[in-house]
């Protein structure tokens, strides 16, 4: 009898421990996505206004007047 109760407490707390892991790696997993989507759609963002940036000419606006001379 007591070995049985420590064979079902064995198993039980085998059941949790992996129900737990389980558990804890899937939501790691997700973070993991939702980070790496994340900073794609930045970098990605970034990317464009870069190219937005660099279509635009560039317009001095305090010219330096010529000396003639």
């Amino acid at each position: 009898m007591l070995r049985t109760r420590l064979l079902w407490i064995g198993i039980g707390f085998s059941v949790s421990s992996a129900a737990i892991s389980h558990f804890v790696w899937k939501d790691l997993m997700l973070h993991r996505y939702a980070l790496s989507s994340d900073m794609k759609r930045k970098f990605d963002a970034l990317e464009e206004r870069i190219l937005n940036l660099e279509s635009v000419p560039y317009h001095d606006s305090n010219p330096t007047p010529e000396i003639e001379g």
